[in-house]
């Protein structure tokens, strides 16, 4: 069974889920960073895949994504970085990268890549669903790899069923139609657009990202989905913190104070 589908199996809710940067702060991080969440207690790691050109991106990540492409990271070396990673990290793995360099890559190759080092799915912000439907997504079965798509407030309640039809693992909920970056609360408006998708009964678990940032947003996000995605709040983190570990420890006081 996939990792992805077998931790919504095993955990309804509260799922914590978090986004960094390949190759940030260092070159060599990568693992480090991988098993430092695991060990915190995070359930799911979206590993981010630096590109020039990150239209999703808010500044915190864009700024990581381009030191992370400084030091040099890429595509052929994240999967070398990951040739072991499951010898010491047991939780799914998501990779995040867009189209550009995995089309430089070779999209096959990179499933094959990916299922070899243990990764359990894909999220491809600039892939145009037709594109995804005709061409990606019988490659991404083939290698057991799940791909997962985005929708957002202004996604139509039929489009979102259409996504929910022919995507598995889960669906990646957009707070808001902006870019990432952390945020102290929800409005109004954000909360009825988590009541009104959670209304729809959806085949595949929802996942809610952009601005989770502290208790309360986790919690709003957790009352109507599986559970949240952090991005930008870790990797602002990681920036300011002596350690890895101290900022994966900060992440979760973040969120669960106590």
């Amino acid at each position: 069974m996939n990792r992805i589908d077998k931790l919504f199996k095993e955990k309804k809710n509260n799922i914590l889920s978090v986004y960094f940067t390949a190759g940030y702060p260092e070159l060599n991080d990568t693992v480090k960073v991988m098993q430092s969440l695991e060990r915190s207690g995070v359930d799911m790691l979206e590993i981010g895949v630096p590109f020039s050109d990150p239209m999703a991106d808010g500044p915190v990540i864009q700024a990581s994504g381009t030191k992370a492409l400084h030091n040099g990271m890429s595509v052929k070396t994240l999967f070398s970085q990951l040739a072991d990673v499951r010898q010491s990290v047991s939780i799914p793995l998501v990779l995040m990268g867009y189209l550009n360099p995995i089309i430089q890559f070779g999209f096959e190759n990179y499933c094959s890549e990916a299922a070899r080092c243990g990764v359990d799915g894909f999220i491809i912000p600039d892939l145009p669903f037709a594109e995804y439907m005709e061409s990606y997504k019988p490659v991404a079965e083939k290698y057991g790899l799940h791909m997962i798509m985005l929708i957002t407030p202004e996604t139509s309640e039929d489009r979102i069923r259409i996504i929910d039809q022919h995507t598995s693992g889960f669906i990646y909920m957009v707070s808001s139609a902006s870019v990432t970056g952390a945020k102290n609360r929800f409005s109004d408006e954000n909360l009825a657009y988590f009541r009104r998708v959670n209304a729809m009964r959806l085949k595949n678990p929802r996942l809610i990202g952009f601005g989770i940032s502290n208790k309360e947003t986790f919690d709003a996000a957790c009352r109507e989905a599986s559970g949240a995605i952090i991005g930008s709040k870790f990797i602002s983190l990681l920036g300011s913190e002596k350690s890895i570990d101290d900022a994966a420890t900060k992440l979760i006081i973040a969120i669960d104070p106590q």
